[in-house]
């Protein structure tokens, strides 16, 4: 009967990359492991020594938001450029208009506050007040003192116009109109006898 044997290598941990290396290789790797590597201070990754600067300046050198100039590491680069950065551009909740979000805060405050006529109620109703708006109008027209255009319009056909107070004018545009005037008399009068 014959036996099998299963050859297993055995393995050490290199004192230098911290890895598995199998036990007949430890000699031979160690040498050329602590000869051309070396950790990063950062990562901890093992990193060819004439390549460690570079490793450092690509991976994790800070470098700067395009959008503020802002210095970061360049993992959180991302995440800054998407959700923080003050010259990210963001759109507005109530136009749609893309703005950096610094300038959002201030735009929203004027945006919503515009007014926008209910086709149901015929109502102006402010854009920040619209969704909730929407949600409780049944259609039943404005019984409030201020009626919306179309509805004080529809009220002023059975009235009469009135016509419009005369303006003050000054004095200054009283002599101009007198003078232009008098300019125009004369050269019609000079015209005429001609």
């Amino acid at each position: 009967m014959a036996v099998t044997s299963n050859h297993v290598d055995d393995t050490k941990i290199c004192t230098h990359c911290d890895r598995a290396i199998p036990s007949s290789n430890m000699d031979l790797h160690y040498f050329h492991c602590s000869r051309n590597l070396e950790k990063c201070n950062i990562c901890g990754d093992m990193v060819p020594k004439k390549h460690a600067e570079e490793h450092y300046s690509s991976t994790h050198a800070p470098v700067s938001c395009p959008l503020c100039n802002e210095m970061m590491e360049p993992e959180k680069l991302a995440v800054h450029k998407g959700e923080k950065c003050p010259q990210r551009i963001a759109t507005c909740d109530y136009c749609e208009f893309p703005l950096p979000a610094v300038d959002l805060s201030e735009h929203q405050e004027v945006c919503g506050n515009r007014t926008e006529l209910c086709q149901l109620c015929n109502r102006y109703i402010r854009h920040r007040e619209r969704i909730a708006h929407e949600v409780s109008c049944n259609g039943v027209a404005n019984t409030i003192p201020e009626a919306s255009r179309a509805t004080r319009e529809a009220n002023q056909e059975h009235v009469p116009r009135r016509r419009p107070p005369p303006r003050d004018l000054s004095t200054r545009r009283l002599i101009f109109t007198i003078a232009v005037t008098g300019i125009a008399v004369l050269l019609g009068s000079y015209l005429l006898q001609n």
